[in-house]
């Protein structure tokens, strides 16, 4: 019984991914960087757009609206994340031929084991070794008694929501080999 040529093309990827496949930690710390980098400079638009209209802003209305502002500013606070995160998943997706959501999901643990490393450290080496308070990034606060059911809800929001969104990233930057596949199956 011949193969037909997209039946010996599958069968090639079948082979390829049982060699290849799996979680690449290479690829997901690339990806990890470019969230980073990604969180940091949208942050930073972010924050000079915010910076020009709050110069037309009266001190007064400010403070009339400041809880206003402050769920605007969290909820702009979590598109970057998840801009972010979706951008380090598609990064390591699409690095890594293979598992492109296992990739995704590389770059969110990998989020989460450097913030705690970097909190361990704060926390032992004290306040002059603090990185994070050096750079102006947004934080939630480690004390969970500050947080309250609103804080601790949406630490949940953006903990699910940035998973999700590097997991999406990664299958999406993985549909590109899949793409390429396709088209050495019919070319065959």
């Amino acid at each position: 019984m011949e193969r037909t040529p997209a039946g010996r093309a599958s069968q090639g990827v079948d082979r390829r991914r049982e060699r290849f496949g799996g979680f690449n930690l290479g690829a997901a710390f690339f990806g990890w960087l470019v969230a980073v980098a990604l969180s940091v400079l949208l942050s930073a638009i972010v924050g000079a757009v915010a910076a020009s209209i709050g110069s037309t802003v009266s001190p007064q209305a400010a403070l009339q609206n400041a809880a206003a502002g402050g769920i605007v500013g969290g909820i702009v606070l979590l598109i970057v994340a998840l801009v972010a995160y979706f951008g380090g998943g598609y990064v390591a997706g699409r690095m890594s031929r293979f598992d492109g959501g296992r990739q995704g999901l590389g770059v969110w643990l990998i989020g989460i084991v450097i913030s705690i490393a970097l909190a361990v450290a704060a926390a032992v080496l004290g306040a002059q070794y603090n990185v994070l308070s050096q750079i102006n990034l947004p934080s939630v606060p480690a004390d969970l008694q500050a947080l309250g059911i609103g804080g601790l809800i949406g630490l949940l929001v953006v903990l699910v929501g940035t998973a999700l969104a590097a997991v999406g990233g990664g299958k999406l930057g993985e549909r590109y080999h899949h793409r390429v596949d396709r088209e050495g199956a019919v070319a065959e």
